[in-house]
């Protein structure tokens, strides 16, 4: 699925940012916000604090729940990032931005990740802004696969859930598996 720069690719920043386990300081959240395309913006120690707690609010919205739930949650989000969209021409071609021209960068942030979400919710699916199945992982993602079924932050988490049930499943087969390598073993040592 395409995502435009202001819709989906801020959604995947929320996910990013939720997915942080600690807070960062500027120079920490430098290279997240660089890799979603928010650049030119120094954060001072204070406006990093604001965006570690802004994203502990970005969490709830993330994960199986109802369509109300969420979408109050985002309107909530909306609300308090108090954005001012508006048409931009800085580069030639007209484009939405929805912070106000001169903002700090947390309020930036703020108003690109509320409307992310609000952008993957009414074009694409609610259900795309998900949770990792995995137990022990439950990182926050963005759907961006065709058909909107992704379950998983990552292959890897995939793999090995399917690892692990398959290990589950041969548990309960163990004495099977275990007669082929006795079987195997002999026949081997008798060659």
């Amino acid at each position: 699925m395409q995502f435009n720069p202001y819709g989906g690719e801020a959604a995947r920043l929320a996910a990013d940012l939720v997915n942080c386990t600690t807070a960062l300081d500027p120079s920490g959240l430098e290279p997240v916000l660089a890799a979603h395309g928010v650049v030119h913006r120094s954060l001072t120690p204070a406006q990093a604090a604001e965006v570690w707690e802004w994203s502990r609010r970005l969490a709830d919205c993330f994960g199986d729940q109802p369509l109300d739930e969420r979408c109050k949650k985002i309107n909530v989000l909306l609300a308090d990032a108090a954005s001012t969209p508006r048409i931009s021409l800085h580069d030639g071609t007209p484009h939405m931005h929805y912070s106000a021209p001169g903002s700090d960068p947390a309020s930036h942030i703020k108003a690109v990740t509320a409307t992310g979400l609000s952008y993957v919710v009414c074009s694409a699916s609610p259900s795309r802004l998900g949770r990792c199945a995995r137990g022990r992982c439950r990182l926050a993602f963005v759907d961006t696969s065709r058909n909107g079924r992704r379950t998983y932050c990552s292959v890897r988490c995939a793999n090995n859930e399917a690892v692990a049930r398959h290990r589950a499943s041969g548990a309960t087969d163990g004495r099977k598996g275990a007669g082929l390598v006795a079987r195997f073993r002999v026949h081997v040592d008798e060659t």
